[in-house]
């Protein structure tokens, strides 16, 4: 990671998330559960969320599933332009641990965190060129009106360029992160690294 940058509540440090339901001890996991966890994430053993998620093992499954297809899959949009989606709906939605892991995924990915820190202040202005704003109008527009969100919309998209396949990746990685910031936020919290 490159400069710790704090902004209204938001920040690129490395974060804890902190469960407020209880969560599954990992040494008394199912063989189901454990199948799971071990699918799901590195970390999935030692983290609240997965440790809360695999209380229902098939659902985990299927998230763990479909977040990796959306954001591993090969082709498409590149990574970087998926993060910088994900890190824009996460600030609209105000999810400061969802915000901090992408925000150090894009800069790993685009080798640039200037934007990280306008993103954080003013997601309006944060753009540092005509792709970056596409990608955030985007996000932003997809997560603040799904219902007025249509075709108009991805205008900014195509006039960079992007191919439809990649313009359905964004659509596809800002729809999952919605989702999984409003998940997050309603069932813990995040912990800040002790100062």
């Amino acid at each position: 990671m490159s400069d710790v940058i704090k902004a209204n509540g938001f920040t690129n440090q490395t974060l804890g998330w902190k469960a407020w339901l209880d969560v599954v001890d990992a040494s008394a996991a199912t063989p189901e559960q454990n199948k799971v966890l071990e699918a799901s994430h590195p970390q999935a053993k030692t983290s609240d969320y997965y440790l809360l998620l695999v209380h229902e093992p098939h659902i985990l499954d299927q998230r763990s599933f479909t977040y990796n297809a959306i954001m591993y899959a090969p082709g498409g949009l590149n990574r970087a332009d998926r993060e910088l989606g994900a890190l824009a709906v996460s600030r609209v939605n105000g999810c400061v641990y969802c915000a901090s892991v992408h925000a150090q995924r894009f800069e790993q990915l685009a080798k640039r965190n200037e934007i990280v820190h306008d993103v954080f202040v003013d997601l309006a202005t944060a753009a540092k060129n005509e792709r970056d704003a596409a990608v955030i109008n985007v996000a932003t527009a997809l997560t603040r009106d799904v219902k007025g969100f249509d075709a108009q919309n991805l205008q900014g998209l195509k006039d960079q360029g992007f191919s439809e396949i990649e313009m359905l990746d964004l659509i596809h990685s800002v729809s999952v992160f919605g989702w999984a910031n409003r998940l997050m936020q309603n069932l813990g919290e995040p912990v800040f690294p002790a100062e």
